[in-house]
């Protein structure tokens, strides 16, 4: 639903973005990724129409955005990270002006805003005055009109920000509902966020894109090991020492007094049989056994600190 090819966009002589490529397919939802400043708002402005490229296109359902820019934001909800709202109305009034904006027949603008407010879940604050409502109610009223026009694809740009934890909750929830449905591309930098609503990721760094995937292949590819976490119920020095020796094993490491140990294996060599079979049969005692995946916080710091590269 959306398509992005050598898309590049200079300020001046600053570039802003560089030769991006990506897509996101019907029903995704694709979280995009990138520490401050590092191009995602210049990137969905100019997928919204808001600013045009330098270089490359931008595809929505099939428009490009420059050719065919109403045809294409017909297609498009967007909720900017500053949801511009008139303070002095309510949100039924403005969910009224926005649908006669938008063009939708005056006939069909009450079923429209009434199912925006459902989708939003603010229907029982339609009549509060928009500038008593708390910031994630307007983040709400912001998501509303972006759903007025039933568009197929959403655009989300740091939907959460400035938000207490409860309210980043509720609005993770409303985008979650939205998999399969509608196409949403959701820009952020806090990666829980990223990592509990979409089912991939795409992670830029000043303006290029470092890693393109789900979380879990992009951990696959970033270690060189297996890790397992063993954890003891008392310190061992004399079993870290057996593990160290086993077939496979590369590195055993000690946290919490000794209790956990990390151990990390040749990928292709599963070795918690193993690991199990000889904390047993030294006695002392084997609390737990699981595999240690790579947080999308760390794949986050490895690609845009420069640690390491991931080939697209």
């Amino acid at each position: 639903m959306i398509e992005v090819q050598g898309l590049t966009k200079y300020y001046g002589p600053t570039l802003a973005i560089d030769d991006l490529n990506f897509e996101v397919r019907k029903g995704e939802i694709l979280g995009f990724l990138g520490p401050n400043a590092a191009g995602k708002t210049t990137t969905l402005r100019i997928i919204t129409g808001f600013l045009p490229p330098t270089k490359g296109t931008a595809k929505v359902a099939g428009f490009d955005v420059l050719e065919e820019p109403l045809r294409a934001r017909h297609h498009t909800g967007y909720v900017p990270e500053n949801v511009p709202l008139y303070m002095d109305i309510t949100p039924l009034a403005y969910l009224h002006f926005m649908a006669k904006v938008r063009g939708i027949a005056k006939g069909e603008r009450p079923k429209k805003v009434a199912q925006a407010m459902k989708t939003a879940a603010i229907e029982h604050v339609a009549d509060t005055l928009i500038g008593k409502l708390s910031l994630g109610y307007r983040q709400r009223v912001g998501l509303a009109q972006a759903l007025l026009h039933e568009p197929d694809v959403l655009v989300l740009d740091e939907p959460t920000i400035g938000l207490d934890p409860a309210q980043i909750i509720e609005i993770r929830n409303l985008i979650k509902n939205m998999a399969g449905q509608r196409t949403v591309i959701l820009s952020s930098h806090i990666l829980p966020e990223v990592s509990q609503t979409c089912q991939r990721v795409v992670i830029i760094n000043q303006g290029r894109i470092v890693a393109e995937d789900t979380p879990d292949r992009l951990t696959a590819r970033l270690h060189k090991t297996s890790r397992v976490l063993v954890r003891l119920s008392k310190p061992a020095p004399e079993t870290v020492q057996r593990l160290r020796a086993l077939p496979g094993v590369t590195r055993v490491s000690a946290q919490d007094g000794g209790r956990d140990l990390v151990v990390e294996s040749k990928p292709e060599q599963d070795v918690r049989a193993q690991l199990a079979h000889t904390v047993v049969e030294s006695g002392v005692g084997l609390l737990e056994l699981r595999p240690l995946e790579m947080t999308l916080e760390e794949i986050f710091l490895r690609l845009t600190t420069r640690e390491e590269g991931v080939s697209q």
